[in-house]
């Protein structure tokens, strides 16, 4: 009988245990945030994923209870400050903010990653979406994207088209461009998208394939020609330009786009939460329209939507890097 009652107590004082273990880690996990939560920031201050995340800010940091701490650590596609969120304690207190490059094409554009974009990070919320746009030298003999095939066609390895830098989402979409029109045209590459629109601007290139906060006030000053957009949708900013889809290149579809992350292995009721706070605040109205006003679309979405379309974002440059041979050292 003592025996019985012994064990009886030594099984109880392990559930006692293991219920006080479950319920202090239900407590750690609905606490969540207990102290400021870094955000790592794959781009410099003052770009527009910068920007738009301190927009974000304010929001995040009243529903959530604690400071959101930037970060910002670009440099190589994305892959330096993906790394250090990648290796971080998988805990909720280091996100990252990464984007297409780092998160779905680096894979195939590096020789070597520091990290495994699929195995070392667990995809948290889209956060937005930048359109690109083909732009011109106004005094190009082409009205239109129809007439500037035409005329790079007729005159094969003699426009120049320039790009926001090897391995960036819009240097993928001047390939691609490339490889679905047969323009042939020389692709150049730049140090961001502000440098080679302004290039665009002052006659140095005829061409260029960039971000929309670059290049939308002078499109609408007339400045620089608008032949298409290379989203699959018109954009309300630019009703009156067509996309390259319905310019005769039939399901040309390139966006960049960036979204939250965070260290595989953190707690899904962090990411659940962490996901909720952030469509939250791309819901906000007043947000949105600033968003909107540079150019930027925000994009929430499920956690599973978001891991989703990294992966068919990632089959599909792949065969557009493999095609073009785009290697980066």
């Amino acid at each position: 009988m003592t025996s019985h009652l012994h064990r009886l107590s030594m099984w109880a004082c392990i559930a006692s245990a293991l219920l006080t273990s479950t319920l202090s880690a239900y407590a750690q996990k609905t606490d969540y945030p207990t102290k400021p939560i870094r955000m790592v920031v794959t781009f410099p201050p003052g770009g527009s994923t910068d920007v738009v995340l301190r927009m974000l800010l304010p929001r995040l940091n009243d529903k959530l209870g604690q400071q959101v701490v930037v970060d910002n650590r670009p440099g190589a596609g994305g892959n330096i400050g993906l790394s250090l969120v990648a290796k971080a304690a998988p805990d909720g207190y280091t996100l990252g903010i990464g984007a297409a490059g780092g998160l779905s094409a680096n894979a195939s554009l590096y020789a070597q990653m520091p990290f495994d974009p699929v195995k070392d990070l667990k995809p948290v919320s889209m956060v937005a979406a930048i359109p690109f746009v083909l732009i011109g030298q106004p005094g190009l003999p082409a009205k239109n994207f129809n007439e500037l095939m035409a005329y790079a066609k007729s005159n094969p390895g003699k426009l120049s088209i320039a790009h926001g830098g090897n391995g960036t989402a819009m240097h993928l979409s001047t390939a691609l461009l490339n490889q679905m029109s047969d323009m042939k045209l020389v692709e150049i590459p730049y140090k961001g998208s502000g440098p080679a629109a302004l290039d665009v601007l002052t006659g140095q290139v005829p061409l260029a394939i960039v971000d929309l906060p670059a290049s939308l006030q002078h499109i609408k000053a007339g400045k620089l020609t608008a032949y298409a957009v290379t989203s699959l949708q018109r954009l309300s900013s630019l009703p009156d330009v067509p996309t390259l889809s319905e310019s005769g290149l039939t399901g040309y579809d390139s966006t960049g786009w960036f979204g939250m992350v965070a260290p595989a292995g953190t707690p899904s009721a962090v990411v659940t939460r962490m996901n909720t706070e952030m469509a939250a605040a791309l819901n906000d109205d007043s947000i949105k329209t600033s968003m909107r006003n540079l150019g930027v679309e925000p994009a929430p979405s499920s956690v599973e939507g978001f891991e989703a379309y990294i992966k068919s974002e990632s089959q599909k440059w792949a065969k557009v890097i493999k095609t073009a041979n785009i290697k980066i050292e």
